[in-house]
């Protein structure tokens, strides 16, 4: 068991802020259905850093959506839910494709660019996709053209309030209710409690619990961590999608590089130069994404390489024009991708599971919801479909918007500004720590045994170390790298945990020791 708050307070001697409606982070998620919502009363949006820092912002790929004549929502959900691995939930999944259209016209209403030739949107294949269906903008910088044009409305309205560098410790609960979050003030290092009708968390993915990701510092899971300390459920923690080509150079952090440069013809060699991935998959460089991740490690361990080759001659000229960003970036470590292969490795990208919620986002709490990287709405099965992630913050901060504008018994009440809710834990310092080195190690630990390819004993020693540091739960909490370890252990547990359970193989999830997929035992999920 763990502590129900990470800090002891009493409510009663806490700072209290009233709003209508509190959003919990600041990608497209967050900030969508700030802008759905904020006709209907004040919404107080809180962010860990600053307002553009989210995964959103370094999405490259683009946003998939049935858009064209010869594509449609029943081919986009067949790609879908054969991606997922038959784990994807068809009701979630069928709402995803047949709303997104409408949510991404609305985005494009709201200021944001996607490419286009000739009048018409530029669209192209990424992998596990039967038709060009991808949605980008800037070249390679569709999740920053978002994240700006999004972010620009949100700060020219006044019933918006941005709250920045802001760290939610815990959501306030009774009963089975949410009443509100308390939070540090990174600068001034207060506690603060915002209480408010409805709660809307939009914290983003897990990433930094890897030692290779291509998530920002940000993205510690710290949503999923403390909602399940509130008694949200969550669920399908251990699919943790692993991204086939992220930019290897040592000492520099990794640099996703996108799927679309496959789909635009770029292959895959081992370091000797070879082909190899029509041997693994007849779908090839657009092969699923668990599969080209799990091949790339392969090659590296027969090579005895830390990484493998992403060979863009294909595209040669067009490679700067069509992807700006990448380009720069490997320009900028002496690799031209024009004239040379990149050097490429598989890294921690996202996370599938999260908060459990229904179709509305609604979590088992009453006044709670989700939307985004942090729930698992049951839209990516064991696998997310490549550029899902995007539309699924979209399509369900859109219906969290609409369900919570539906319900006239939440704008009846009042906020209890009366309500006092306390928590004193025993806490000792059992002994010191340095919560960089120990998440370093913990990053190590979660990359080395509970990574791409998983087996018994891996899990089991992983485990038995994470105990060592759950020690940290019940120590006295200071600073935000505290806090964010505190998560990070929890969210270790719980997957390592789900991913010793599941004997099994699907999806992102391998067992090198149950390499099979089972239906008959393992088609259900792990709910905590």
């Amino acid at each position: 068991m763990f502590p129900r708050y990470l800090i002891n307070f009493d409510l009663s001697q806490v700072k209290k802020i009233f709003t209508d409606f509190l959003i919990v982070g600041s990608g497209i998620a967050g900030l969508y259905t700030s802008l759905k919502i904020f006709d209907k009363g004040e919404v107080t949006l809180l962010t860990k850093s600053k307002l553009k820092e989210s995964n959103t912002e370094y999405a490259q790929g683009g946003i998939a959506v049935a858009l064209g004549d010869k594509d449609s929502p029943h081919l986009h959900m067949e790609d879908t839910l054969k991606a997922g691995a038959n784990f994807c939930d068809p009701e979630a999944v069928n709402i995803l494709v047949t709303e997104g259209p409408k949510c991404v016209e609305e985005l494009i209403e709201l200021g944001t660019k996607f490419d286009k030739i000739e009048g018409k949107y530029n669209t192209t294949l990424e992998a596990a996709h039967q038709r060009p269906r991808i949605l980008h903008a800037r070249g390679d910088a569709t999740g920053a053209e978002i994240e700006e044009s999004l972010s620009q409305k949100v700060i020219n309205e006044n019933k918006i309030k941005i709250k920045e560098n802001i760290l939610v410790i815990d959501i306030l609960t009774e009963h089975n209710t949410c009443y509100g979050v308390l939070v540090l003030h990174s600068a001034t290092n207060e506690i603060i409690a915002y209480l408010a009708k409805a709660i809307i968390l939009a914290s983003g993915g897990a990433g930094q619990l890897f030692l290779n990701t291509t998530n920002p510092e940000v993205a510690t899971g710290d949503g999923i961590a403390f909602a399940y300390r509130g008694g949200a459920k969550v669920t399908d923690l251990e699919f943790i999608q692993f991204h086939p080509t992220a930019l290897y150079h040592q000492g520099s952090p990794k640099f996703l590089i996108s799927e679309a440069v496959r789909g635009e013809g770029a292959i895959l060699k081992n370091i000797k130069g070879e082909l190899f991935m029509p041997s693994y998959h007849p779908l090839a460089e657009l092969a699923p994404r668990d599969i080209v991740a799990r091949a790339i490690t392969d090659q590296m361990k027969k090579t005895n390489s830390n990484y493998v080759y992403l060979d863009a001659s294909k595209i040669k000229d067009k490679f700067s024009q069509r992807f700006p960003t990448i380009y720069k970036n490997c320009i900028s470590l002496g690799i031209n991708p024009e004239k040379e292969y990149i050097p490429v490795a598989p890294a921690a990208h996202y996370t599938m599971g999260g908060i459990k919620t229904d179709t509305w986002g609604q979590t088992n709490l009453t006044n709670l919801y989700a939307c985004g990287e942090c729930t698992s709405t049951g839209v990516h099965g064991a696998n997310r479909l490549a550029s899902n992630s995007l539309l699924e913050g979209l399509v369900f901060g859109n219906r969290i918007a609409q369900k919570v504008k539906e319900n006239k018994e939440l704008f009846s009440q009042k906020i209890d500004e009366e309500k006092n809710i306390f928590y004193n834990f025993p806490r000792k310092e059992i002994r010191k720590f340095d919560s960089r080195q120990i998440t370093k190690e913990l990053q190590k630990l979660m990359w080395d045994k509970v990574g791409i390819i998983r087996n018994s004993s891996d899990l089991k020693q992983a485990i038995q170390k994470i105990n060592e540091w759950k020690f940290i739960l019940k120590s006295e909490l200071r600073t935000t790298e505290d806090f964010e370890l505190a998560n990070l252990i929890i969210l270790a547990d719980l997957i390592t945990k789900s991913a010793l359970q599941r004997e099994e193989s699907r999806g992102a999830h391998y067992r090198k020791d149950f390499p099979d997929r089972d239906d008959i035992n393992w088609k259900k999920h792990i709910i905590y």
